[in-house]
């Protein structure tokens, strides 16, 4: 018998030897289940405790804070469906920054929150945080607004018509150079672990989250080569990639004994952050800038694309990026006068042409 397996399901046998299915999710309260899975009053129980019409979710930290502060409307959003539907690593990220916002302002209403407010916030974190902080600052502290009006915490999204804030030239990533890819690529040859790493990284351009779920399985071959097939973790985006002569020559030149490409020194799949470390000092023993780091090779990805002519479109296609405005702050490194050279090259082509059709109409 096929055995019905739930979420937020947690069974247990009571003291008179009688089987208990309970309803449990983090936020919601908890529901007595009748019956036995699978059948009508069982399900019907379920659906009902899954949508929540049981009873309202209960906010994480809400009897704590004063209703209507920022604290309240943070707890309500951590306790929300769109802040659970989020990705492990951003959700986390949220946390974070909305944990420090709520200790500088957890006590003030919510609906006193003004724009003014907001704009010297972003303006503070610009000049004084690191990288693109400021951005992030205000993307999550829309989210929360937003959550905010839709419960009718306050009746605006003062971010409506804000600006991303500019970041600085010398901020973020730093992204790989030709030198760095050559000198990594000399130390750690074909058949380790470093050199698969890199080529996955470089020629898939995708982040550390996916490049660490690819494996041999993940391959497809079409009539116009073989394509590796990722569902990106962050996106859900459904993408396939050719595959790069290169990457293949790596893939082939390493030995094949697990479900993923990259392990662990014990076999085991590797986890984001440990796994962000291990290349780390894969990179130091190479030699490269301190600076030098996962996610600079997929900056380094983009960069190469655009060098070779590729359009923004183009490049989101192979990276997945959502907005072309991103794929676009990932090429500002590319090298210029390349890009000015194939363009130029691709003109004179263009006139050539229009000069031969010309001179065919005067010869008539």
């Amino acid at each position: 018998m096929t055995k019905l397996t739930l979420p937020y399901v947690l069974r247990f046998r009571d003291r008179h030897g009688k089987m208990r299915h309970y309803f449990r999710r983090r936020g919601f309260k908890q529901v007595a289940l009748p019956g036995l899975p699978g059948s009508a009053e069982f399900m019907t129980a379920y659906q009902t405790a899954l949508g929540g019409s049981t009873s309202s979710p209960v906010e994480i930290g809400a009897v704590r804070t004063k209703p209507g502060t920022v604290a309240a409307a943070i707890a309500g959003y951590f306790g929300s469906v769109d802040h659970a539907n989020l990705a492990a690593t951003p959700r986390r990220h949220r946390r974070q920054i909305l944990e420090r916002f709520r200790v500088e302002h957890g006590d003030k209403p919510i609906a006193a929150l003004e724009r003014r407010h907001l704009e010297v916030m972003v303006a503070t974190k610009a000049m004084n945080a690191p990288g693109g902080a400021a951005v992030s600052f205000l993307v999550v502290v829309r989210a929360l607004l937003r959550h905010a009006v839709a419960g009718g915490l306050r009746a605006d999204d003062p971010t409506i018509g804000m600006r991303r804030p500019r970041t600085k030239s010398s901020g973020g990533w730093y992204s790989w150079s030709e030198d760095d890819i050559a000198k990594f690529e000399a130390h750690h040859l074909i058949g380790t672990r470093a050199r698969l790493a890199l080529a996955l990284l470089l020629y898939t351009a995708q982040r550390r989250s996916d490049v660490i779920r690819m494996g041999r399985q993940h391959i497809r071959n079409t009539e116009d080569g073989p394509v590796i097939q990722v569902r990106q973790q962050k996106t859900a985006a459904p993408l396939e990639i050719p595959i790069h002569p290169e990457l293949q020559a790596v893939i082939d030149g390493t030995p094949a004994d697990h479900l993923t490409f990259l392990v662990t020194r014990s076999g085991g799949p590797f986890n984001p952050s440990p796994f962000t470390h291990w290349f780390k000092d894969r990179c130091r023993e190479a030699g490269l800038p301190p600076r030098a780091s996962v996610h600079g090779l997929r900056k380094a990805a983009c960069r190469r694309l655009a060098e070779v002519g590729c359009s923004a479109p183009v490049i989101a296609a192979i990276s997945g990026h959502a907005s072309l405005a991103e794929v676009t702050r990932y090429i500002e490194e590319a090298n210029q006068l390349r890009m000015a050279r194939l363009g130029m090259k691709a003109m004179t082509k263009s006139n050539k042409r229009r000069t031969k059709v010309t001179n065919l109409r005067d010869s008539k």
